[in-house]
């Protein structure tokens, strides 16, 4: 057993969420303990109380309250061996990963995730970028850092750091709302109105059967901001739409369709219900958003990084049966 320790995050350890980070150190801590002490206040980082989903920074301080076990022997940093016994990535998806780069430079890699790949494991997910992420190193001596997230389902543009400094910087152009992240989806109706501003506040609950979900949740829920614009539409049938979420929260872009607008994103059978799946036969029962465009402040320091992904198969198949343009440079938020 052991007093108080004050752990500072190591490079490789950015961008963790912090339970994750205290599962990686301290393995024998249950989740319902580590809970009641982020709940209490006993675990704090920089001095201030955290919660479980806060991701961390390299050079964070953690506060480790008494009688948990020491962190492994090495200091800081888990140990070499740890690290080391990563399986190595299989050749099959080396060579998809390395076929998804869409971007690279000495800071930055960035992949257009496909449609189906899950960012990283859990339960019953075997197979995940994160695990794939060896592949990208391109003679750099560090793996890639996720910066950010984008659901299983979700296709698009994925930054990835090659460097402690560059998950620093990337981390918190995200956290100060310093990107400019465009999403398209095709929805099932049309807005109306056509453009907007949707302020609809967010929180987790427990499905029907135990499956945790979004909702819409006005009292108790965490704000949620999107700006919305219809780039064309086929009637009342279907819509393209531009979104740009002001506001991270879990399923947010996926919420706001349904319950904002009443124009759930086609194929979300989770949040869209019948209303995602009117367009027919001809149109997948596959979700339709794609993180089309990021536009950020470079981690260099030097200029902007600007990247944009192609869309996925299933959408472009889509947008050619309804005739919209999958090349379109469109931003309809030039004063924002």
């Amino acid at each position: 057993m052991t007093g108080v320790q004050t752990i500072e995050v190591a490079s490789d350890e950015a961008d963790q969420r912090l339970d994750r980070w205290f599962k990686r150190r301290f393995p024998e801590l249950k989740h319902g303990r580590l809970e009641k002490l982020l709940r209490t206040g006993q675990i704090r980082v920089d001095g201030k109380r955290a919660g479980a989903s806060l991701r961390l920074v390299a050079g964070q301080m953690v506060r480790v309250p008494p009688n948990i076990a020491a962190p492994p022997a090495g200091g800081d940093a888990p140990p070499p061996a740890a690290r080391a016994e990563r399986p190595p990535v299989p050749a099959g998806d080396a060579k998809l990963v390395q076929s998804l780069v869409i971007h690279r430079d000495d800071d930055v890699i960035a992949i257009n995730k496909p449609y189906g790949l899950a960012v990283q494991g859990g339960t019953g997910t075997k197979r995940h970028l994160d695990g794939m992420l060896d592949a990208l190193r391109f003679g750099a001596p560090d793996r890639p850092r996720l910066v950010h997230r984008l659901d299983r389902d979700t296709s698009g543009v994925l930054l990835l750091a090659r460097n402690a400094r560059a998950a620093a910087w990337l981390a918190g152009s995200f956290r100060h709302k310093l990107a400019r992240k465009l999403y398209w989806a095709l929805v099932g109706g049309a807005p109306r109105p056509a453009q907007g501003k949707i302020d609809l506040a967010l929180a987790k609950e427990a499905g029907p059967s135990g499956i945790e979900r979004v909702a819409a949740a006005a009292e108790d829920g965490q704000r949620a901001i999107t700006l919305y614009a219809t780039v064309e539409a086929t009637g009342n049938r279907a819509a393209w739409l531009v979104l740009w979420p002001l506001t991270g929260r879990t399923h947010q872009l996926r919420v706001h369709c349904a319950e904002a607008l009443q124009t759930p994103i086609v194929g979300d059978g989770k949040y869209g219900g019948a209303g995602a799946r009117v367009l027919g036969a001809e149109i997948t029962p596959k979700l339709h958003l794609h993180a089309r465009r990021i536009v950020l402040p470079h981690p260099s320091g030097a200029g902007v990084l600007r990247v944009e992904a192609d869309l996925p198969a299933h959408m472009r198949e889509s947008w050619d049966f309804f005739g919209f343009d999958a090349n379109a440079d469109i931003d309809p938020f030039p004063g924002e």
